[in-house]
């Protein structure tokens, strides 16, 4: 509740600043130009169609603009700093839009104005965000080091390490505080302890040294959709030398975030969702035509769908153009090789132009997958990947992609050493997740797509 508290403030503070900051520039434009250009009173052009259009209009764009900085992701674990830049950052590119789209035509050709109306509408825009801004965050700070806002963890483990972890989170001097729930047990009933004490977020401290304990323990916390923290001797363990963030004042890992930006989060969910629906639209004849090829091929059915294990764990089904003759699998789950026999021949051509994968942005705009992303796996094959690679789970922090770094640089893999081999390059994407990188990977997939360099 206190998060989406926060959120409500900052939006209706957002919304307001924006309002305040268009009404007082309009009031200065009029007394330094305006009067001149034949609007003789101050309200008669506060009423200016132009003028009422952008004070209703404009404050909504800023809330979107905000949305895409990222800003509204995370309303309780705020910096004073990054929230200037932050603001800073948001506020000249909405500036710098405004100008150019809305305000420089109306402008009398001059540098000085130019100049002198980009300063004033930053000036405003600027000075009111931020303002707001800090005094809702100040307030959360201070209820925080307080201690009446707290976050409700659980910890999981009733040994030495339970105990000395959960006496130094209880300490209020952090940038967070706790509300410890208990120490319990990992055999115990977690969802119905979560829901009777509003646990916000899960703590592992396990004296055990046991590898194996450990991942099925992180396995099956995932159902429960909340943040999950280590102490930092598990991250030898756990990310095979990768890049750590630790939470500000503990010596705990976050172990399902990544590393893309808030504003890239939001971004990227845009444009999966955005293009997902133009393809699917602009090649719907294409779909129709693959489907009517697959059933005049062989036997089956058009489409195949196959359970996989997808962001924070979660199985879903996933949608394929069927390549392989029906029945192909009934011995059981096995990858396809160079000269599959399983494989139809339409089916040969369609997996060679990775045609197969098209009904995925289906899955793509259900929310399931992402243009861009680490291939998602059957449980059957994690379960004998962890074992050589325990730090896989990590691929399950961001949602599966159609393409992926591993797919560009090694293509399908044909056996479970193959499929490790080709785990490192996700983990690389995982590393260094950008917009850029994204983009990259999305080229070199048409160009595979192309060049007919699917197998």
């Amino acid at each position: 509740m206190k998060k989406k508290s926060q959120l409500f403030k900052y939006l209706l503070a957002d919304y307001v600043a924006a309002n305040l900051a268009w009404f007082a520039f309009n009031i200065l434009r009029y007394h330094l130009i305006a009067q001149h250009q034949g609007f003789p009173t101050l309200a008669g052009y506060m009423e200016y169609v132009h003028v009422l259009k952008g004070q209703i209009l404009i404050p909504f764009g800023w809330l979107i603009l905000h949305y895409y900085s990222g800003y509204y992701n995370k309303t309780l674990e705020k910096s004073r700093l990054s929230e200037f830049f932050t603001t800073f950052v948001s506020v000249l590119i909405g500036t710098l839009v405004i100008f150019f789209g809305v305000l420089l035509a109306n402008l009398p050709e001059s540098i000085h104005i130019y100049y002198e109306q980009f300063s004033y509408l930053f000036l405003f825009s600027f000075s009111f965000t931020y303002i707001f801004r800090l005094i809702i965050t100040n307030y959360a700070s201070g209820k925080i080091k307080n201690g009446e806002w707290t976050v409700k963890a659980l910890i999981l483990g009733t040994g030495e390490k339970a105990t000395q972890l959960r006496s130094m989170l209880e300490k209020t001097s952090t940038a967070m505080a706790y509300t410890i729930q208990g120490c319990v047990a990992v055999n115990s009933d977690l969802e119905n302890i979560i829901k009777t004490t509003g646990t916000e977020e899960l703590i592992i401290a396990l004296d055990s040294n046991d590898d194996d304990e450990l991942l099925n323990l992180l396995y099956s916390l995932y159902q429960h959709n909340l943040p999950i923290k280590l102490p930092l001797s598990y991250s030898k363990l756990l990310t095979g030398g990768m890049k750590i963030k630790t939470i500000t004042s503990f010596p705990l890992i976050d172990v399902t975030g990544n590393n893309f930006s808030e504003g890239e989060k939001n971004i990227k969910l845009t444009l999966d969702k955005l293009v997902s629906a133009i393809v699917l639209l602009l090649l719907s004849p294409v779909y129709l035509y693959l489907a009517i090829k697959v059933k005049i091929d062989s036997r089956g059915p058009v489409f195949i769908k196959q359970e996989r294990i997808g962001y924070q764990g979660k199985p879903f089904m996933i949608y394929k153009f069927r390549t392989m003759w029906e029945d192909a699998e009934k011995e059981g789950p096995l990858l396809s090789s160079e000269n599959d026999e399983r494989i139809t021949p339409f089916g040969q051509i369609m997996r060679k132009y990775r045609l197969d994968e098209l009904p995925q942005f289906w899955n793509v705009l259900k929310g399931d997958m992402s243009l861009v992303g680490p291939r998602p796996e059957r449980k059957y094959y994690i379960d004998k990947i962890v074992k050589q690679a325990p730090y896989f789970y990590l691929l399950h922090n961001v949602r599966p992609g159609i393409s992926s770094w591993g797919m560009v640089k090694f293509g399908y893999a044909r056996n479970v050493a193959e499929m490790i081999e080709r785990m490192q390059y996700d983990i690389l994407y995982y590393e260094n997740m950008s917009l850029m990188l994204d983009i990259k990977i999305l080229i070199y997939s048409i160009k595979t797509i192309c060049t007919g360099k699917g197998i």
